[in-house]
């Protein structure tokens, strides 16, 4: 049994690599299928371990190696697959050689790269026991991963300005991963009304907008996410 937990965060890394599989062949619905198994895994090996008193080092290091690939590679991929889909038409029409596209395409692994510093930094910083500092992963991830599966639905992926769009989303995504902001999280103290306001509100407009868009609220309803994070800063200052 002392191996469970280290099983179950293997299982999250597995989900991430069939994840990233889909993303590269433009199955996004499937790809955000494995990133949410993948989170529900990231969920239950802390709960294991704790559960079994068999946390470790060990087990530490491999939890953020599971999660840069499963919220951080995985994404990444979708989103160098979105680029791969949308640039070579804009490029073309600017007079730009077709093989640029990979190029260009490459800049989404940005999003792996500060989702690796994100995790690092969340395993060094003794601040974010209550809440974190920064966007976790696993949001990052269901964004993109929602996005994409929500442009595809609608057939948005031939609009015009999507690739600069998303060009712009990497670099927002990447700096809210190690910005020095806090964000709530959604762990109870107690189950009462009063000190959780925030929390229970933030569930409940997250509900109707999964209700109302599906899958693809996901995306909306990381955006309430840092909206409703960023809002209880300033009201609070």
């Amino acid at each position: 049994m002392k191996h469970l937990p280290n099983t179950i965060t293997l299982c999250n890394l597995i989900s991430g690599c069939v994840a990233t599989f889909f993303a590269l062949n433009a199955h996004f619905e499937l790809a955000l299928t494995f990133i949410i198994i993948g989170a529900v895994f990231d969920f239950f090996d802390g709960f294991a371990a704790r559960l079994l008193h068999v946390s470790s080092p060990l087990g530490k290091e491999l939890d953020s190696l599971a999660d840069d690939i499963t919220f951080g590679f995985a994404p990444a991929a979708i989103v160098f697959s979105l680029l791969r889909l949308t640039l070579p038409a804009q490029l073309e029409s600017l007079g730009v050689p077709a093989e640029c596209v990979t190029y260009v395409s490459f800049a989404a692994f940005l999003i792996a790269a500060f989702s690796a510093l994100r995790l690092a930094k969340f395993n060094l910083d003794e601040r974010q026991t209550t809440s974190f500092i920064g966007l976790p992963t696993p949001a990052n991830a269901l964004f993109w991963a929602a996005l994409a599966v929500g442009l595809q639905e609608k057939g948005l992926l031939d609009a015009a300005p999507l690739p600069y769009l998303l060009l712009l989303g990497i670099l927002l995504s990447s700096y809210l991963l190690v910005a020095e902001i806090p964000m709530f999280a959604l762990k109870f103290k107690t189950f009462k009304w009063k000190s959780n306001e925030l929390r229970y509100s933030f569930i409940l407009l997250s509900l109707a907008l999964l209700l109302i868009l599906g899958f693809a609220g996901f995306s909306a309803v990381i955006v309430l996410y840092v909206l409703t994070s960023i809002a209880s800063n300033f009201l609070n200052k």
